[in-house]
């Protein structure tokens, strides 16, 4: 048995596939309303195919107490390398890991033709893997995940690239598809060709090209660095749910630094940007979920509400920190951060007795040498039944 645990544009495609091939398949989504640990209870496979890391590592954690020893989870989001270390360290030992992340978009998941990149033990999977498209065993735990961040990291610098080749002809009264007409006749044809219309549907989203330009971009790799600085103008300027092709738009003239783009209203080179996730309960639009400005992320104060904007176990300490904390991840992963990037931490708690229990779940996520801090007693938060609320400041990595 088959647990595939998300049905996003990837996901659903992918189960599908599984199912007529034959395979007995249990989708899981958070909207379903079945705790994950339920889903998974008795599967042989659990395949995650989610948005981020932090998103995987909880739903990972809370699906530990249905995992069955002798399961094999394959994660096949698009997390790299360290994140899948982790997870190993997360999983009992009975359970067996696998990478196993794809190259191609909705098209080649529908038609079984991505590409899979796994990294480990794949003999307890390999024909499942089959039926999404061919397999590459890339090597150890974890080789799966860098080369799918090393591939990405040549292509979406390309399309970046290419982007910006626009603008140059346009600004100087090149025409658009002449100069598409010639770049196909070069090795960057494919991929002009794709960009000559930008797409109305989302087959891999620019949010999600920026999260994989964050996971890979390091210090020496000049390319990937300035790409990911443009699309990351491009998700605040609020293109990110758009398809990447659209970062053809956000580097034309039109959005040369102090003016704004067209279509949204955002000035990309404004020095505070607002950062609002869609993977989180929305705000109740009097705020921002953070703001980042130049290097630095300062990170609103987060309480735990559901989608529906209510309160996550009214009174529990434990169950609120572990909710805001992962919000917290999130917003952390969105930025290219990790809590190692936190300089300060301030929580608000009704009751001061709870600190010992606030604490147990803040220590499994700060590790190591902790950030400055500030912890305060108040007399009520915001909503009745709130126990705690926290808000932060993180030194980003450097654009």
């Amino acid at each position: 048995m088959i647990t595939f645990l998300g049905q996003g544009r990837m996901g659903a495609p992918m189960a599908r596939r599984l199912v007529a091939a034959g395979h007995d398949v249990t989708t899981w989504q958070r909207s379903g309303g079945v705790p994950v640990a339920t889903a998974v209870a008795g599967a042989d496979l659990v395949i995650t195919m989610l948005s981020d890391p932090a998103a995987v590592r909880e739903v990972l954690t809370a699906a530990l107490p249905g995992l069955r020893p002798g399961a094999t989870v394959v994660e096949m989001s698009t997390i790299g390398p360290q994140a899948v270390h982790g997870l190993r360290a997360l999983l009992p030992p009975s359970v067996a890991l696998v990478d196993a992340p794809v190259l191609g978009s909705v098209g080649p998941a529908t038609e079984g033709k991505l590409t899979v990149l796994a990294g480990g033990d794949v003999s307890g999977c390999r024909t499942v893997l089959s039926v999404l498209g061919s397999v590459r065993e890339c090597g150890p735990l974890g080789s799966g995940a860098a080369m799918k961040i090393a591939v990405m990291s040549a292509l979406v610098p390309a399309q970046v690239l290419l982007a910006e080749t626009f603008a140059y002809g346009a600004a100087h009264g090149v025409d658009r598809a002449a100069l598409i007409d010639v770049l196909t006749g070069t090795p960057l044809g494919a991929l002009a060709e794709r960009l000559r219309v930008p797409s109305a549907e989302t087959r891999y989203s620019l949010a999600h090209a920026t999260k994989d330009l964050e996971l890979g971009a390091w210090p020496d790799a000049t390319m990937a660095t300035a790409a990911r600085t443009r699309l990351q103008r491009a998700r605040a300027a609020g293109l990110g749910e758009r398809d990447l092709s659209a970062v053809a738009g956000p580097v034309a003239p039109s959005t040369a630094p102090g003016r704004a783009d067209e279509r949204t209203g955002a000035d990309p080179a404004r020095r505070a940007v607002p950062v609002n996730l869609a993977t989180i309960p929305a705000t109740n639009g009097a705020y921002s979920h953070a703001v980042r400005a130049g290097d630095t992320l300062y990170v609103s104060g987060q309480a735990a509400f559901d989608e529906r904007g209510e309160v996550v176990a009214p009174g529990s300490m434990a169950a609120q920190a572990e909710h805001v904390f992962q919000v917290i991840a999130r917003i952390l992963a969105d930025q290219g951060a990790g809590w190692e990037d936190v300089a300060f931490i301030r929580s608000y708690l009704t009751d001061m007795d709870d600190r010992a229990e606030y604490g147990r779940v803040r220590r499994r996520y700060l590790t190591g040498t902790p950030p400055a801090s500030t912890t305060v007693e108040v007399s009520k938060l915001f909503m009745p039944g709130l126990v705690l609320e926290v808000d932060l400041i993180v030194a980003l990595p450097a654009r």
